[in-house]
């Protein structure tokens, strides 16, 4: 490759970087960029999980459009909470951002570019399935969904504009670790293996992920709130609300549907000791 053509591609790459770093991670930007982006990246996704699909799965071929629709909006879901998931271990676990060891600022108001990008990206997916709820209301999900996307994101979005409460909200959003089992089961039971091994294996990490990702760290949050409750007390009565508010009606969801998977593998365990 030529002397100036090198030097054309190294002009581009620079003002690349320039305009990532000034606008796309500039913390002003930051709320805004990372939320277009979440929702762009949903899109990529789906056409990325129908290309795919189409080529390489017999299943999908037969699906009725909106059973397609489905297949690919779960895709989109799944890449969501294997991202999202991971990032909210490392920063509650991890990370040494909310850490009360090497910080001596309150930590409910800590933040960073990393933790306010991932909760935009987050924003983007809720308000993308959000869309696609409501586009083909109900067959991607009912009321409840409705309500549990919406709650998430009011609190999402508050934590990511007002850089507030962002540890608690990392903390919930480990729960959408249970997704990526949830999607498999749908997907085993639309490609004709409900009565697998694989479907009843799936069904008892469901029933595992649920019990420490939404019933115990719950419990874990809320005692962290107790412990940093002087902390709290500080924040806007917005997010004062918000950190006891939605958690809780998060927790009872949790509850409700934690009933109806232990009935489920009971069920499922119960069928496979008659045969």
């Amino acid at each position: 490759m030529s002397s100036p053509s090198l030097q054309t591609i190294k002009s581009y790459h620079h003002q690349a970087q320039h305009l990532v770093n000034s606008y796309l991670l500039a913390d002003p930007f930051i709320p805004y960029t990372s939320v277009l982006t979440g929702i762009f990246l949903c899109k990529v996704v789906y056409d990325l999980c129908h290309f795919i699909s189409n080529s390489h799965s017999k299943t999908y071929i037969i699906l009725t459009k909106i059973q397609r629709i489905e297949w690919n909006n779960r895709g989109i879901s799944t890449v969501h909470a294997l991202f999202i998931s991971a990032l909210s271990l490392y920063f509650v676990f991890c990370s040494d951002l909310f850490s009360d060891r090497w910080h001596n600022d309150l930590v409910v108001f800590r933040s960073s570019r990393l933790s306010s990008l991932g909760l935009g990206l987050s924003i983007g997916y809720f308000i993308a399935d959000l869309g696609m709820i409501f586009w083909k209301y109900p067959a991607l999900g009912g009321l409840e969904y409705i309500v549990h996307h919406s709650l998430s994101g009011v609190a999402v979005a508050y934590s990511l504009f007002s850089g507030e409460g962002q540890l608690y909200t990392y903390m919930v959003l480990i729960s959408e670790i249970t997704t990526p089992e949830i999607n498999l089961r749908w997907y085993l039971d639309t490609a004709g293996m409900k009565k697998s091994m694989a479907y009843v294996v799936n069904g008892v990490f469901i029933f595992l992920a649920w019990l420490v990702a939404r019933i115990l760290l719950f419990i874990y949050m809320f005692y962290h709130v107790y412990l940093h409750y002087n902390q709290v007390m500080r924040m806007h009565i917005f997010g004062y609300a918000l950190v006891f508010g939605v958690p809780a009606a998060l927790g009872i969801m949790n509850l409700i549907w934690f009933g109806k998977i232990v009935r489920g593998v009971k069920k499922t365990l119960a069928k496979r000791c008659e045969c």
